[in-house]
């Protein structure tokens, strides 16, 4: 009787490691392959509870996820003959599992052997592109094009790129620091030739404005003194008109005149005959011409 039920327990343990060694699961981020003796039996591709002969069969599992390839940053020449240091990256998924694994066998090698394709294909394309399109003017049409010629490739090993990216396109160190130095030194160039340019402008306005004060002062000075020049004949009009209507008074203030201008105070010395003409008004007060011809006697003044 014991040893019935030990061979019951024997056959139930075996019964239950046969089922376990027969049974895998498959998520749902998985993708799976059976293989006899390392050969292709079925691919499973949807997820759940899945099914094998136990020992004799074995199940590959393979990631259905987006995954990365990471390059190492590498000097690239363009074809205007610089140098760049380009850092890229590639997106791929396995859409074959059996071509993956017949080729490639795991994400390791994956991983280099698609690292080399886009090394290569990145070298290929930015070498026939100028600097100014790698930087600037066409970067995401050449990602498109590296990413076709990498496709070509990753056909054949069961993979689709899905992206691909340049992180970084930038000069050499010492190549920078040369451009810089060179770019600099252009543009200390271009502010001196600035400088002078508007040095030049300032010397020419300023110049400009020198002349048209010149101008604006001849001419000013010119109506000025024609201006003068007829206030002066106005005023020699009206002293001949006043010197028409009565001589004698005109003659007196001439002299009022003279003394005026001629005796300022403080200086009183001069060297002139009592006798003289320039002293008429203090000896006749009277002045007048008419007065002194009829021989009538004046007083002196006071």
């Amino acid at each position: 009787m014991r040893s019935l039920f030990a061979t019951v327990l024997v056959l139930l343990g075996l019964a239950a490691a046969a089922l376990y060694l027969s049974a895998f699961i498959v998520h749902q981020n998985q993708q799976a392959l059976v293989l006899q003796f390392g050969e292709f039996v079925r691919q499973e591709q949807s997820p759940g509870l899945k099914w094998k002969l136990p020992v004799l069969q074995q199940g590959q599992f393979f990631d259905k996820r987006i995954l990365d390839i990471d390059t190492e940053p590498q000097t690239v020449t363009v074809a205007d003959k610089k140098q760049l240091v380009v850092d890229s990256f590639a997106r791929y998924r396995i859409i074959d599992p059996l071509k993956f694994y017949q080729r490639l066998n795991n994400e390791e090698n994956a991983r280099r052997q698609l690292g080399i394709v886009l090394d290569s294909s990145l070298r290929l394309v930015l070498g026939s592109s100028s600097i100014e399109a790698v930087v600037r003017d066409d970067r995401s049409k050449l990602m498109e094009e590296i990413q076709q010629r990498v496709n070509t490739v990753a056909g054949n090993y069961g993979v689709e790129i899905v992206d691909v990216r340049i992180m970084r396109a930038d000069l050499p160190q010492k190549i920078g620091d040369s451009v810089y130095e060179r770019m600099k030194t252009e543009r200390h160039q271009e502010a001196a030739r600035f400088r002078a340019e508007g040095e030049e402008q300032l010397r020419r306005i300023k110049a400009e404005a020198d002349r048209r004060v010149t101008v604006i002062r001849a001419n000013a000075m010119r109506d000025a003194e024609q201006m003068r020049g007829e206030g002066d004949a106005e005023r020699n009009r009206i002293f001949a008109e006043a010197y028409g209507k009565d001589a004698d008074f005109f003659g007196f203030y001439r002299s009022m005149q003279a003394y005026e201008h001629g005796l300022k105070s403080g200086d009183t010395r001069m060297v002139i005959s009592p006798d003289s003409e320039f002293f008429r008004y203090f000896n006749n007060s009277s002045g007048l011409s008419g007065a002194t011809g009829k021989g009538s006697t004046a007083s002196p003044a006071p």
